[in-house]
């Protein structure tokens, strides 16, 4: 019989709804994969005694005929960067020490409405700022993954960030789903750098109400889970209208799992020339030329497309988010929540609640957000940035015009080594040079498993849609993980690690 922990949620939704095992059991189950994998340091906070509850109230309702959500009695994880009612949230940071909120954030109660089960808050980049997972003031998380030679052999890597623990706690089986938050790549990198699925939906499709704020014209929920299929079912749970947040798309959640018919015959599928880099490693490159022979096969028109201003994205970005995140972080000054660290003035309590309570990369950004916005600089850095992002978008409008979907790498190379790059800011943010021009234009993006590189870790493709066309965008993600076959597990029974089929 297949152990409960190797059921994805439509595997799961359909033993549950026969009666082959309980939810309970399945909370169960997962409690103790918990508690047997807490090496990867997935989690920051454990709550099976929650699980448990939530579990045995999905059995109730199922016991007495009541409607049945679409994830009803489904053990997830939950970024620690969404509120939860009476759950420590820390968003990774020192100085949210002690946070207990009084409410919940709409994603969760969402997911929480449609019977979902938390397993824990999950680990994440402090204020969900990285790509790698390191910068945690809960320590690293570990990738579940192993190199098989190469220069990463035997060494522990990253999971991707910022949301690599909830990558981990789903590649390693700690989790059947997880939420992720996504600004400029932090749910695609880490699901390509794991080998799962990784979905950013639309910017407005989730709410951002509650959820801790790092960069608010750009930050997104979304799911990270085993299959595309799966991506659609947690979706649908997880979006719709939200009055609290003035940036919630006042649109219908459509099916979106009735969009996967598996028929793409006839789409246009568009191939941005911007996107092959120098340099690139020759394995991503084979990877997404695979891509295009898949879809080619499954009946899609490949179009090249010009996105001009893609090289620009990077340092774009890198102004609009940290100007973001210094007036999002100016909140948190030790008076009113988490983390205070007296001095001899009110002036001296802030600089020793901020400096003590923030970590050297979310200092770092705030220090160039500030420079970015200040007396000035504001035209200059700032105003400049906003202008090439609407001609970023501007160059996705004019693509989609001509295509229904656009096909990329999710990221520039597999896993790395922990410790790797650690103290060279700029090889980091280069991590997301394929993921922030789709942030930065607010569409939505996924991540599909497609391949290993040469080391045995898994490598991922992106599929670009139009805004709020989530629908076709799944649909061919599916065809690509159908076509890619994608089966390869890490081999958690091995400290050598590498991959298991």
């Amino acid at each position: 019989m297949t152990k409960l922990t190797d059921l994805n949620i439509a595997t799961a939704r359909d033993g549950l709804a026969k009666g082959d095992f309980s939810a309970a059991e399945l909370a169960e189950a997962y409690i103790q994969a918990v508690e047997a994998g807490r090496d990867l340091n997935a989690y920051i906070t454990e709550t099976p005694e929650v699980a448990l509850e939530r579990a045995r109230e999905s059995d109730d309702r199922r016991a007495k005929g009541d409607h049945i959500g679409a994830m009803d009695g489904i053990p997830i994880a939950m970024k620690d960067l969404f509120c939860t009612e009476g759950v420590l949230t820390t968003a990774g940071s020192h100085i949210l020490d002690g946070f207990v909120p009084a409410y919940e954030s709409t994603v969760s109660a969402n997911l929480r409405s449609a019977g979902a089960v938390m397993l824990g808050k999950a680990n994440l980049d402090e204020f969900a700022m990285g790509s790698a997972n390191i910068t945690s003031y809960y320590g690293p998380v570990k990738n579940p993954w192993k190199a098989k030679g190469g220069p990463s052999d035997g060494k522990d890597l990253v999971p991707g960030g910022s949301s690599g623990g909830s990558a981990a706690a789903v590649a390693g089986g700690l989790a059947m789903a997880a939420t992720g938050t996504d600004t400029g790549g932090s749910i695609r990198q880490p699901a390509s750098f794991t080998g799962i699925v990784g979905l950013k939906p639309t910017y407005g499709r989730c709410s951002r109400w509650g959820v801790v704020a790092f960069a608010s014209s750009l930050d997104q929920a979304g799911p990270m889970t085993q299959t595309v299929q799966d991506a659609a079912i947690m979706l649908g749970a997880m979006a719709g209208h939200d009055p609290k947040d003035s940036t919630s798309a006042p649109i219908a959640v459509p099916d979106f799992e009735a969009a996967i018919t598996g028929d793409v015959k006839g789409l246009t599928i568009g191939i941005p020339k911007e996107y092959k880099m120098d340099g690139m490693d020759p394995q991503i490159q084979a990877l997404w030329d695979q891509g295009i022979e898949w879809l080619k096969a499954a009946g899609c028109n490949i179009k090249e497309v010009s996105l001009p201003h893609t090289k620009y994205a990077l340092a774009a970005y890198y102004i609009v988010a940290p100007a973001e995140a210094s007036a999002n972080l100016a909140r948190y000054d030790g008076v009113r929540y988490g983390l205070r660290v007296p001095g001899d003035s009110l002036d001296d309590m802030y600089m020793n609640t901020r400096g003590e309570g923030f970590g050297d990369e979310v200092q770092r950004r705030i220090l160039i957000g500030t420079y970015a916005l200040s007396s000035g600089y504001y035209d200059a850095y700032y105003i400049k940035a906003q202008k090439v992002r609407t001609l970023i978008a501007n160059d996705f409008k004019t693509a989609f015009q001509d295509v229904d979907a656009i096909l990329t790498p999710t990221a520039p190379s597999a896993a790395f080594a922990l410790g790797e790059n650690q103290d060279d800011p700029v090889a980091m943010y280069l991590n997301d040079v394929f993921t922030v021009p789709t942030s930065l234009a607010g569409l939505p993006g996924i991540s599909v498993p497609a391949g290993l590189s040469n080391d045995g870790l898994p490598l991922g493709l992106q599929v670009i849609g139009k805004a709020f066309d989530e629908g076709t965008l799944l649909n061919v993600a599916a065809t690509l993980e159908s076509a890619a076959a994608f089966s390869a597990k890490p081999d958690l029974s091995n400290s050598k690690g590498g991959a298991s089929s």
